[in-house]
């Protein structure tokens, strides 16, 4: 069971939330990629790019490491655990309750049909 506290999920969800981190996120899931291969393949500037990089390893989701003159990302893939095991408690709270207005209106439903 991973267990992260309401900060590291914030960090987690509030980077997920703008969709050129995400975009980011997608290219890093096939393939380490430098800094400037970003900036070419999002069309935002340097430091622009570097803001959401930021974003991404304060959040635990990337690695950057400088060899030579470029500095690559790497996603950090087990870096969504907390998120996902988060949803799917909240998933299960919520198809408990679903299933319970589904058995009563079912009851309901039954109730009006012998009327």
């Amino acid at each position: 069971m991973v267990i992260y506290s309401s900060n590291e999920l914030n960090r987690v969800f509030g980077a997920l939330a703008n969709p050129t981190r995400r975009a980011i996120l997608k290219t890093l899931s096939l393939a380490d990629v430098t800094v400037l291969d970003l900036v070419s393949l999002f069309d935002i500037s340097q430091p622009g790019i570097t803001k959401h990089l930021n974003i991404l390893e304060r959040a635990g989701m990337i690695r950057r490491k400088k060899e030579g003159r470029y500095r690559f990302c790497r996603l950090i893939p087990d870096s969504l655990d907390g998120a996902s095991e988060w949803a799917d408690s909240v998933r299960g709270h919520w198809q408990e309750r679903l299933d319970v207005l589904d058995e009563y209106l079912g009851d309901l439903q039954d109730k009006e049909e012998k009327e």
